[in-house]
């Protein structure tokens, strides 16, 4: 059924191509999550590894509620592990185990998609019309701040 929200099915088009790709980076920063998680080692280990453990709760989180958002503009949201690698603009990297490194990588993720959302805030409402998910994204990038503030209290 056809969505009558005032909205043109052009736009929704390009700001769902839009959330998808922003859903591959919750998706490919979710996994790296995990994987500090279960690879961390060293003095800290506990702490860190039930701090990873909230960060990527939370990150499931954001996915699943991008994916919802996306389906709520008509279209539908990808989810296989190959649309996600093509998506992304996050970069896989070497496995580690050094804590610093892990935190230094997962921020710098969060600030490719801190940056990636704060353009999107603009374009989705000035050129798509889409305040809803302009306000959307705006919300989730606000959340992605915090996660990044918690990560950067780490590294001082």
């Amino acid at each position: 059924m056809k969505l009558n929200t005032g909205l043109l099915p052009e736009h929704t088009k390009e700001v769902a191509l839009e959330l998808n790709k922003a859903l591959a980076d919750e998706l490919v920063l979710y996994a790296k999550t995990r994987n500090c998680h279960w690879n961390i080692e060293g003095p800290s280990f506990r702490d860190l590894h039930l701090f990873f453990e909230e960060q990527y709760e939370t990150l499931e989180e954001f996915g699943d509620e991008v994916a919802e958002r996306i389906r709520a503009i008509g279209h539908y949201a990808l989810g296989r592990y190959k649309d996600v690698l093509e998506l992304t603009h996050l970069l896989e990297s070497e496995y580690t185990n050094d804590a610093k490194t892990q935190l230094k990588e997962l921020l710098d993720d969060h600030e490719t998609i801190i940056r990636n959302l704060r353009r999107l805030i603009d374009e989705f409402d000035q050129k798509y019309n889409d305040k809803g998910t302009s306000d959307f994204v705006t919300g989730l990038m606000e959340k992605h701040e915090k996660l990044a503030w918690m990560l950067r209290s780490y590294l001082k």
